[in-house]
């Protein structure tokens, strides 16, 4: 069954092991944050640092792992029908419409979605980690290392799907940030399916 994640919104989730999330982007051109924690002992969360250590690469796609914050791989990549993704930038919030955007009356983003969402499976808005950005698209300039917030390369019906290696909690939004979607604000959409 296909849910839908309204635009600027979020929400939380089991996801037991062996299931697969499939992540869709409907319209195209709109990113999905997501977070993912160990059910059993949700202080064990997903970790860029980590991923990026053990992987020694920034961009990840079909076959790669997701490793936590105890590098145990929480999920593996097992389809990816666009191959660039970010693992740089922290969610959204209204601190960063705030500061980089300079909005007076800033949404409170992906972070707020999050952290919304978490709340009831005990995790605190402190304990978010950084997300990893289905279709955000975040060029690096390999020698001064400045970085671009640039449309996604996503098309409409463009998906990612993750298999759990363990009991997960997964937070997973449709993502606030015009700059991220090309000031279109979409929906994205989810299934989970079995092992």
């Amino acid at each position: 069954m296909i849910v839908e994640i309204p635009p600027r919104s979020g929400t939380a989730f089991r996801l037991a092991k062996g299931e697969s999330l499939r992540v869709i982007d409907p319209e195209g051109e709109q990113v999905a944050d997501l977070l993912a924690f160990n059910a059993e002992d949700v202080a064990e969360a997903l970790s860029n640092g980590r991923t990026f250590d053990y992987l020694e690469r920034i961009y990840l796609t079909s076959g790669d792992p997701l490793y936590s914050n105890r590098s145990t791989i929480l999920a593996r990549i097992t389809e990816d029908t666009v191959g660039r993704h970010d693992f740089l930038l922290t969610p959204c919030s209204a601190d960063t419409f705030r500061i980089l955007y300079g909005d007076a009356h800033p949404h409170h983003g992906c972070f707020g979605n999050l952290a919304q969402a978490l709340a009831p499976f005990g995790i605190a808005a402190d304990a978010l980690p950084c997300a990893f950005n289905v279709f955000m698209n975040v060029p690096v300039d390999g020698e001064t290392g400045r970085i671009k917030v640039l449309p996604p390369l996503s098309r409409p019906g463009d998906h990612l799907t993750i298999q759990a290696e363990i009991d997960l909690i997964i937070g997973l939004t449709a993502c606030s940030a015009g700059q991220s979607n090309n000031f279109r604000y979409k929906p994205i959409h989810y299934e989970i399916l079995p092992p």
